[in-house]
């Protein structure tokens, strides 16, 4: 392990809006304290101390979109959910240094939001630019699937909104398809969102890598649906 990536880890494990499952294979949730702390059902009540709604962003790598829906929207909360902690670390700093109580990281893997997320406690989920996963019997994996849209169902309040943000093609089909045969709801989908005018205040966000895929002529496409 790299100099800079250990630093990032120690550093990650000293901010009191990040909670660390270290072991998948013992789900428990490790504050700053190292002390093992129990936020099923009460992530308001003991976290953000308020009773606004709460937003995932899964795979939320970097964190920036989860920073930057915490600014635009400061009477909501939002909790950005990555398995990889170096990654994380840079939207969990920039909330840290902006004072964004209404910001919070999970490091943990995807499958286990059930654990740590109670019945109807999400209100909102978003998935930004996940790994599309396109190689022959990898579609379970990808987090549109009907495995991962079952795990949502468990945790998401009654028509709550999900939403997904890609650049891929793909997947942006793939998930239409996996929603109509899931009898979900699409409210909304676009496969150019910049082409004309945007459907929500959200998707104007742009992080490193959506700046990358535009440099390079990709589209961004999106979909809004509720179960």
């Amino acid at each position: 392990m790299g100099k800079n990536k250990l630093y990032k880890f120690n550093q990650l494990a000293t901010y009191p809006h990040v909670y660390q499952n270290y072991n998948v294979q013992d789900p428990k949730l490790t504050d700053y304290r190292g002390e093992i702390v129990d936020l099923k059902n009460n992530w308001r009540k003991e976290h953000f101390k308020n009773d606004n709604p709460i937003t995932l962003e899964l795979a939320c790598g970097r964190g920036e979109y989860t920073v930057a829906l915490g600014r635009q929207f400061p009477d909501r909360n939002f909790v950005g959910i990555d398995i990889k902690g170096a990654r994380i670390w840079k939207g969990a700093t920039m909330a840290k240094e902006e004072r964004l109580n209404n910001v919070a990281f999970v490091r943990t893997r995807i499958e286990q939001l059930a654990l740590f997320f109670g019945k109807e406690e999400v209100d909102e989920i978003w998935i930004t630019f996940p790994d599309p996963y396109l190689r022959e019997g990898k579609a379970r994996k990808r987090l549109t699937s009907p495995r991962f849209l079952n795990i949502y169902k468990e945790i998401v309040k009654p028509n709550a909104f999900l939403h997904l943000k890609t650049d891929n093609q793909p997947l942006y089909e793939y998930t239409l398809e996996t929603l109509a045969e899931e009898n979900c709801n699409i409210i909304y989908h676009n496969d150019d969102i910049y082409k004309g005018e945007l459907y929500c205040e959200e998707l104007a966000i742009k992080t490193y890598y959506e700046g990358l895929h535009l440099e390079n002529n990709l589209t961004i496409k999106y979909i809004r649906f509720q179960y």
